[in-house]
């Protein structure tokens, strides 16, 4: 072997551990001390509940409104078209405490949208409203960026085939775009999902963490980490399963690439 390549191999296999090894010695520890003996069913179950409900009406949201902006930042051409999509997947690299103070701002009983609800006697901060839309703030760019590269893969000869044949419109939309993207959508759906499983930082700073109403798995984990470590052991265990399993489902759903093509000649 060339010391190129063992130079190259030597570094993945240390970028493969450090990416690997603290997940396997969070499951090692877990299956060592039996971490699921003695977890408090007062605090997880409904941690568990709650962030399954959140996640499920945060899905509904994306999938109902980041649809249609998926689809027209995909079909449409205008002048500041990058800037708008930089702006939508903004909250997918932004600090978790700023994406939380901006909610908060915006939905709080002085904010600019909150001060508006709070007139109608409608509070959205510390509730478990607020934690589905720190939810769909931080996890809807995923699926956007997914749904509008599947709305472009979409062949313009074949919608331009269904329109001479009569479908436009809705019908168009319904019965040829979307099937035809569909995996893209499902891929961009999981991996939203599993990140709004994951939120944190934006969640406790515009939701807070009141037990059964705002407490999701993540800030479960942060509140009981000191006192019981056995089940912050345990509810991150579940954490990574429903990850790995989004994970899969996401790369089954993913478009199919070239196993071997890709291979580069100098490895």
């Amino acid at each position: 072997m060339r010391w190129g390549q063992f130079g190259v191999y030597g570094a993945a296999s240390l970028a493969l551990g450090f990416l690997t090894i603290p997940i396997l010695a969070l499951v090692l520890r877990g299956v060592q001390e039996q971490a699921w003996v003695g977890v408090p069913l007062d605090v997880l179950p409904p941690a568990v509940g709650l962030s399954f409900a959140t996640t499920g009406a945060s899905l509904l949201l994306t999938l109902a409104f980041g649809t249609p902006l998926a689809y027209v930042l995909a079909r449409s051409r205008f002048r500041a078209k990058r800037f708008v999509n930089a702006l939508v997947e903004l909250p997918i690299v932004l600090p978790p405490a700023v994406a939380g103070l901006a909610l908060l701002i915006t939905f709080g009983r002085r904010g600019v949208i909150g001060g508006v609800l709070d007139d109608a006697g409608i509070t959205i901060v510390f509730t478990t409203a607020a934690v589905v839309l720190a939810q769909c703030f931080v996890a809807a760019p995923l699926y956007i960026r997914a749904a509008q590269v599947g709305f472009m893969s979409v062949p313009k000869e074949i919608e331009d085939a269904a329109r001479v044949d009569g479908a436009d419109g809705l019908m168009l939309f319904r019965l040829i775009t979307l099937p035809l993207a569909r995996r893209a959508i499902a891929a961009g759906l999981v991996l939203s999902w599993a990140r709004a499983l994951g939120e944190f930082g934006a969640t406790l700073l515009f939701a807070g963490s009141l037990q059964g109403r705002t407490q999701t798995m993540p800030l479960l984990i942060y509140n009981i980490i000191e006192r019981d470590i056995d089940a912050a052991i345990w509810t991150g265990l579940i954490l990574i399963g429903l990850a790995l399993l989004a994970l899969a489902a996401s790369q089954w759903l993913s478009p199919r690439e070239r196993d071997d093509s890709l291979s580069y000649g100098m490895l």
